[in-house]
């Protein structure tokens, strides 16, 4: 439902690169015009990265910011702070390019935790180097992470990130469990092809060693700008690759504004057969449930109108949308010495225009309404 409190109402400050203001009454926090409360904020640490993804950097990789330009970590914990504070943000997700290689991310979660001792703060990741950083980051006050994970078998990996690292992922993986970042999640993109037959063994393997897997559909962030939406593995296919081997019976547990829609997963008994949820296809399962999986559809079955989310990049740029093309400044203000709820105001116009949708899922192949952004997704913090 959209909330109609007038047009907005411009002030003198109000220029180029500036969002407009809200209109006069508009309650507080980071609300948009269409009923919409951000409370998950994504925070990039760095635009870097040490794997080459295909579905994500060109193999030469790309030109990194200076480091004047990326937010220090004093400005990442007044940020946050403003965020939780004063606009109403309930969980944290840290992102990059590659948190891990910054020098200071455990600084970084100290300092975030001992300002916030109550906030949930996770951590997405490719996992390498974790095994030698797991446990610090859990001592100083991170609640779990997700390491990106799409291939079990080290050509397929090497092919997909351009990097022989996945003993060093796996290890990452296994130390995160050890040292209590649970519930570990994995994220897995299919690519047709490639590593899409491979999808019932990985869920497999995750289901064994209690971790959580979440398939994503790739989607149009790619610095080569080779998506196309044929080539896509859609949400519909990856349960049809999963059924093969599984019954998937949806979550009963309310989403609840998260990306993954959540399946409960059985063993499959030969030559059962029934659309997914069906009386028909419980027959088929046996046993008990073995777990969860989850399956991120942001392009066939995208869920814009419960996002929570909002987005900063490692320069400080405010995103209100994975896929926007409109990004609002809030570490320059903050150099310029404004007060936190001078930020708290540009954080909250920028949050007020957030589209409503993000126009992939409706026009076909062709989209016809949707334009992809300029940065890929290392550039804009996942």
């Amino acid at each position: 439902m959209s909330i109609q409190l007038g047009m907005p109402q411009s002030r003198d400050s109000v220029g180029p690169g500036l969002p407009p203001a809200r209109p006069a009454g508009t309650p507080s926090g980071l609300l948009d015009q269409y009923g919409r409360r951000a409370t998950d904020m994504r925070l990039s640490l760095t635009d870097k990265c040490n794997l080459r993804c295909t579905y994500c950097m060109p193999a030469e990789g790309l030109e990194w910011l200076a480091k004047q330009a990326v937010m220090t970590a004093d400005e990442i914990v007044r940020i946050v702070r403003v965020g939780v504070e004063l606009l109403g943000v309930r969980e944290l997700r840290l992102t990059g390019g590659e948190p891990l290689v910054r020098a200071d991310l455990v600084d970084i979660i100290a300092a975030l935790r001992s300002n916030h001792p109550e906030l949930p703060i996770s951590m997405t990741t490719n996992g390498v180097g974790l095994d030698k950083k797991a446990a610090a980051l859990k001592a100083a006050g991170l609640t779990r992470i997700n390491v990106s994970l799409d291939s079990l078998h080290e050509e397929t990996f090497a092919k997909l990130t351009r990097r022989p690292f996945l003993d060093r992922v796996l290890a990452g993986v296994d130390a995160a469990w050890a040292a209590g970042l649970g519930p570990v999640k994995l994220n897995a993109v299919l690519m047709r092809g490639i590593n899409d037959a491979e999808s019932p063994a990985l869920l497999a393997w995750a289901l064994e060693r209690g971790y959580e897997l979440r398939f994503i559909e790739q989607m149009p962030l790619d610095a080569d700008h080779g998506w196309t939406r044929r080539n896509m593995i859609t949400a519909a296919e990856i349960r049809s690759l999963l059924s093969v081997d599984y019954v998937l019976s949806p979550d009963p547990r309310a989403r609840d504004g998260a990306p993954a829609e959540r399946f409960e997963v059985r063993r499959r008994v030969a030559g059962a057969a029934g659309p997914l949820g069906s009386d028909a296809e419980q027959l088929g399962a046996e046993g008990p449930v073995l777990g969860t999986v989850g399956i991120i559809a942001s392009v066939t079955e995208p869920f814009c109108a419960d996002c929570r989310r909002t987005r900063i990049t490692a320069e400080g740029k405010i995103m209100s949308c994975l896929f926007s093309r409109e990004e609002f400044d809030l570490l320059g203000l903050l150099r310029e010495g404004a007060s936190d709820e001078a930020l708290a105001e540009r954080w909250q116009d920028a949050m007020w225009v957030k589209p409503k949708a993000h126009g992939m899922d409706h026009t076909g192949l062709g989209a016809a309404d949707f334009v992809q952004p300029d940065r890929s997704m290392s550039a804009i913090g996942g």
